[in-house]
């Protein structure tokens, strides 16, 4: 009786590794019998974090807001040229502030440019944050110290940013009183009452962080959501005469990162629309903007950019969108390059 019980306990026991090792197998299969890696390991998301690795080269400043004379510091290089050197200015992502680590920071020093990182009040979760007033007068307040304070090429100024920067670098274009030659957005937030809704269904931080930087109490303050949002603004045509925009995004970006396609779809075809352009191919129209959702594939033959396939590229003059082959990141050498381009 004894021997015919302890059988049956190995037997449930042997049947229970048995199973167990199956399901393991099962989780592992993609890395371990699929020769193509899952959509999540083959492009990496854009790392949001405050990590603060800055070489000595970079000096922190101190920089009097012109709006409420408080200091806002920022990570500064000042060029050794003795010639007018371009300047780079690069903005934190929206969980970030000016000691965020940023990749950009090193390529400037080898190419001696000048380059600021400002803080523009920090992460977007207080009310002064979030493309307010405050916020982007200290973006110009570091360009303008930067200027008084290196020697700048003021012909080649250049803004750039990634996620909650590139939402950055989409309200200076719009509101900034510099001349500014360039500005490069990547994987950009342009309306916060719509990403409000799509972070909220994604039960992320992202949604509560728009409460407090709209001052939202019982539900989202709409009103001042549109004033912190970019699309809502009206758009300074005029720079287009002289001023480059790119906007650049990520195909799976939604799927597999934060911010949706829609929202540097959305912004590009709203510039158009306020340039009065009549050439409906220059849209993206919205047969394309639904194949894009259903389908995440290439709508023609585009080239690539650096080594990613090109999904979908319109442009009209000096504004351009580039949908590629990745999600929520920024192509930071391509990116850097583009900008030194003439």
């Amino acid at each position: 009786m004894k021997n015919r019980l302890l059988k049956l306990v190995l037997f449930f026991l042997i049947l229970l590794i048995g199973l167990v090792l199956v399901m393991f197998l099962r989780q592992k299969n993609t890395t371990l019998f699929s020769k193509e890696k899952p959509l999540s390991e083959t492009y990496i998301k854009h790392d949001d974090t405050r990590e603060t690795v800055w070489s000595k080269n970079f000096e922190i400043v101190e920089i009097k807001s012109s709006k409420d004379n408080s200091l806002q510091k920022s990570y500064f290089y000042k060029s050794r040229s003795g010639e007018p050197k371009p300047l780079i200015v690069s903005l934190h992502t929206w969980s970030g502030d000016y000691t965020q680590k940023d990749g950009l920071a090193e390529m400037c020093k080898q190419r001696d440019l000048n380059y600021i990182h400002p803080d523009f009040r920090g992460a977007n979760k207080t009310i002064n944050a979030c493309s307010s007033d405050l916020a982007l007068a200290d973006i110009d307040d570091a360009i303008t110290y930067a200027i008084k304070n290196s020697n700048v090429d003021t012909t080649k100024i250049y803004v750039i940013g990634v996620s909650g920067g590139g939402y950055a670098t989409l309200s200076t274009f719009m509101k900034s009183h510099h001349n500014i030659r360039k500005f490069s957005a990547w994987a950009s937030i342009t309306d916060l009452v719509a990403w409000y809704n799509e972070s909220k269904i994604r039960n992320n931080n992202y949604a509560e962080n728009i409460l407090d930087c709209t001052n939202s109490n019982n539900g989202l303050n709409i009103e001042i959501s549109k004033q912190k949002s970019p699309i809502y603004w009206n758009t300074p045509t005029e720079k287009l005469n002289n001023s480059k925009l790119f906007i650049y995004a990520g195909v799976y970006d939604g799927i597999q990162g934060s911010v949706p396609i829609t929202h540097s779809i959305n912004f590009y075809n709203k510039l158009l629309t306020d340039l009065s352009v009549t050439d409906t191919l220059k849209y993206v129209s919205q047969s394309e903007k639904l194949n894009l959702l259903e389908k995440r594939e290439a709508l023609g033959e585009f080239g690539n950019i650096a080594d990613r396939k090109i999904i979908l590229k319109k442009e009209f003059e000096n504004v351009s969108l580039v949908l590629f082959e990745g999600n929520h990141e920024m192509l930071t050498e391509f990116a850097f390059n583009e900008l030194l381009e003439e």
